[in-house]
């Protein structure tokens, strides 16, 4: 082992190992939950697109302050308790099935409250990442983690179609339930890192009050430093919109695959667990690639490509169907994927480099609210327009938006940038041009 290799960091094992058990379950429930809501409560599309936006809806609500909240307490402390949270309520759907009690209310329960946890976790992981293995590790750190996350999206998602033939869906669920209880009781073996004092706010925002937080400003004003740092960056702006666009296209799309795949085409539930296994080997390829890529042709070059050669074959994906259509929608995923994971690794790292430690949670929460907030928008407009205007035509919009998504990446400054920036530095340029006016965006999946 190359010793400044990251794996040489018992951290970022214990994080590493804990993130795998928690990307197992949360893809075996990626299938399973809607196909309960299918096959066991004849759920129709908009039932469904209630379901999945639920799932997300939490970032929309709670994303902003939770990313303030994040940089005031212990890290290891969020992960556990929210690791924890999300097997008790997955452990509630077999049990009150076994008892002949479960409801499409539950479900809808579940989906938040699992969301709200997610929140919380995956904001205090992106967060506590650079203080585990340094700045200088973030790109080989983000590879592995994304690659990690594709592999569970392959093993996850496939395990989770085979489980729901053999097992039923609601028993397949106790798979997630104790992945994400071993995730648990592996972070427990994490470092205790100390909750962020977040510096005092420049221009006394806040009422001069102060009192939430030591340094000044209360949580108000901590969410507006989070969103000033990311909307008024030109670059950091551009992959907050093509994130937004990716979410929403790929959720348009997946919303309605249960019901497609189950209703529409009658295939089993193995089948679907392999159509999305087959984005996750994408996005595994992509997150291998994107590392000896970037350092041939530069970090910007390699995202604005990416997005030219690859993102048109998302309107591939509507085009599912019998035979030789399955394999032609699958080869489009796959590509979408691949240019998903690419994005996940590059621009992760990027905006990761280009933000302060005290930034960290609210840019993290700041880039989740837009991202998985489009997750939510793209699940019950996705609900809706199947209701109204059918499968297939929600299918092309769907492939549509992931064709055009590359566009705001591709046309902002990133194209041109060749290597990481050094985070000071980048704070010194930015304040320097003064703040840039922007439009709050509409907004693998990114990250």
């Amino acid at each position: 082992m190359h010793p400044h290799s990251l794996w040489r960091t018992a951290d970022f094992r214990t994080l590493f190992a804990a993130t795998a058990l928690a990307q197992l379950g949360t893809n075996v429930g990626y299938v399973a939950v809607p196909l309960i809501a299918v096959e066991a409560l004849d759920a129709g599309p908009g039932q469904v697109g209630v379901l999945a936006t639920l799932s997300t809806l939490a970032f929309l609500l709670i994303g902003l302050p939770a990313g303030a909240w994040v940089d005031r307490m212990r890290h290891r402390r969020v992960l556990i308790v929210a690791d924890l949270v999300k097997a008790a309520l997955y452990a509630s759907i077999p049990l009150t099935w076994w008892l002949g009690g479960l409801t499409l209310w539950q479900l809808y329960a579940v989906a938040l409250l699992t969301g709200c946890a997610t929140v919380f976790f995956d904001v205090g992981s992106q967060s506590v990442l650079p203080r585990l293995v340094g700045r200088g590790h973030l790109v080989q750190a983000n590879a592995a983690v994304v690659g990690l996350m594709a592999v569970g999206n392959v093993a996850g998602r496939g395990a989770g179609g085979l489980l729901v033939q053999l097992l039923t869906a609601p028993f397949a669920i106790v798979a997630t339930a104790l992945s994400h209880l071993g995730s648990a009781l592996r972070l427990i073996g994490l470092r205790r890192t100390p909750a962020s004092t977040p510096e005092p706010i420049a221009d006394g925002g806040g009422g001069g009050g102060g009192g939430d937080r030591p340094g000044g400003g209360g949580l108000g004003a901590q969410i507006a430093e989070g969103l000033r740092h990311v909307l008024g960056n030109r670059e950091l702006r551009a992959l907050a919109l093509t994130g937004a666009l990716t979410n929403l296209g790929f959720q348009l799309v997946n919303t309605l695959l249960p019901v497609l795949f189950v209703r529409e085409l009658g295939l089993p539930a193995g089948a679907l667990g392999l159509f999305w296994a087959v984005g996750g080997v994408g996005t595994l390829l992509g997150s291998r690639g994107a590392r000896p890529i970037a350092a041939r042709l530069g970090y910007g070059r390699t995202l604005g490509l990416a997005g030219v050669c690859v993102a048109p074959a998302g309107l591939l994906v509507p085009l599912i169907g019998h035979g030789p259509w399955l394999f032609a929608a699958g080869a489009g995923w796959l590509l979408v994927s691949l240019k998903t994971g690419m994005d996940n690794v590059l621009g992760v790292s990027l905006r990761q480099r280009m933000t302060p430690d005290a930034l960290l949670g609210r840019m993290n929460a700041t880039f989740r609210f837009l991202l998985t907030g489009a997750l939510a928008i793209g699940s019950a407009l996705s609900g809706l327009l199947g209701e109204l205007v059918g499968l297939r035509a929600t299918l092309w919009f769907g492939g549509a938006v992931l064709a055009v998504a590359f566009l705001p990446v591709f046309l902002s400054p990133i194209r041109t940038r060749r290597r990481l920036p050094d985070a000071d530095a980048e704070a010194e340029v930015e304040a320097s041009e003064g703040p840039v006016p922007t439009q709050l965006p509409a907004q693998p999946r990114q990250a």
